[in-house]
């Protein structure tokens, strides 16, 4: 983990949506600890730094509150639907050398054989990883694949220490010609069979 993640949390005591709109307008982010049995604690973090941080999918934030460190995973971003400015961030409690349940992103590298296309079924893979190994993507190589070949999570080649959660038989890739060009190689071979 980069010293970039390195985040001071200042303690909030208050609450309530008029707070936190001054948080916001002072460009801080609201969020709330929780996990490993412990009370939810409620902090205020540096928006423009964290906002940074959080781009990359599972990132981890090295808190320092009150003097004290704790590793955190951001496990949910509420953002303004229309402004698109974060409004609250929940982080949960990890320890190095934990195991995980997250999310990760799949990937396509390559090309598919010519005339065919390569479609993304699934945007990402449930992994089980260490908290301080996450990967940021998983990737699928797709390169000179036929038309009607589908790859599935089970053949997947997972990143060092990363297991499977999700089902085995999840569709990540199928491989398809378009429905355009199929139509016409069918009505090219009709006319040379003429």
């Amino acid at each position: 983990m980069s010293e970039d993640n390195k985040v001071i949390a200042e303690l909030r005591t208050n609450f309530g949506k008029g707070f936190a709109r001054r948080l916001r307008a002072a460009g801080q982010i609201p969020a709330v600890i929780y996990g490993h049995g412990t009370e939810p604690v409620h902090v205020a973090l540096p928006g423009h730094q964290v906002s940074l941080i959080i781009r990359k999918a599972n990132a981890l934030l090295d808190l320092s509150v009150d003097g004290k460190d704790q590793l955190t995973l951001v496990k949910d971003v509420q953002k303004d639907p229309v402004r698109q400015i974060i409004e609250h961030i929940d982080l949960l409690v990890v320890k190095k050398g934990e195991k995980i349940a997250v999310d990760v992103p799949v990937v396509l590298v390559g090309e598919s054989a010519p005339g065919t296309l390569a479609n993304l079924d699934a945007v990402s893979i449930s992994l089980e990883v260490e908290a301080t190994h996450i990967p940021e993507s998983v990737e699928v190589s797709v390169e000179g694949l036929e038309d009607g070949t589908h790859i599935t999570a089970a053949d997947l080649t997972l990143p060092k220490g990363a297991s499977l959660i999700a089902d085995p038989e999840t569709l990540i890739v199928a491989v398809a010609t378009p429905a355009a060009e199929a139509t016409d190689e069918a009505e090219t071979a009709e006319e040379s069979a003429e």
